[in-house]
């Protein structure tokens, strides 16, 4: 037999000894006591009720095509074609929550901007935005992921915005 294989198991056990508490070293120093909640808040956007958003994210003036008073009714129908390939199962066209909220009126609760950042960053605005998880609290149910693009966010916008 030789030396290294004869080592190599009591190496491991005296490793594992440390690592797991064995020693006497650990119970005699005192526990340190938790960081104060500051350092563990400061990767997270400010709590003043200000989101910092990340630099992809939709902002007003970003939306393109500006919006309009006029509705464009090849976007809207562009966007009916998303709309029942994705989005039907759990949206409704009316006021009515189907698993998720309808979609009537939205447009009146919510700034263009956040309507498509949550399309386009669905899981960000999750565990983010607090508009995004009060409607998770009041349907009981998350947004998936659509994988929309810009262009695909915008035309759907516009179908909300008809409603």
């Amino acid at each position: 037999m030789k030396l290294g294989s004869t080592l190599m198991p009591l190496g491991v056990v005296a490793l594992l000894m440390v690592a797991c508490g064995g020693g006497d070293a650990q119970k005699a120093a005192p526990a340190e006591p938790a960081k104060p909640a500051e350092t563990t808040q400061a990767a997270k956007p400010a709590t003043t009720g200000e989101i910092t958003y990340p630099p992809d994210f939709i902002t007003a003036d970003k939306i393109t095509p500006p919006l309009t008073d006029a509705i464009d009714q090849t976007m809207v129908d562009n966007a009916m074609k998303i709309f029942n390939a994705k989005c039907k199962a759990c949206h409704g066209l009316t006021e009515e929550k189907v698993v998720g909220p309808g979609w009537k009126g939205v447009i009146k609760e919510r700034k263009p901007e956040w309507i498509m950042n949550m399309m386009l960053h669905t899981q960000w605005m999750l565990e983010n935005d607090p508009e995004a998880q009060k409607l998770v609290e009041e349907t009981g149910a998350q947004m998936t992921d659509q994988e929309l693009t810009e262009k695909q966010a915008r035309e759907m916008l516009e179908l909300i915005r008809s409603l």
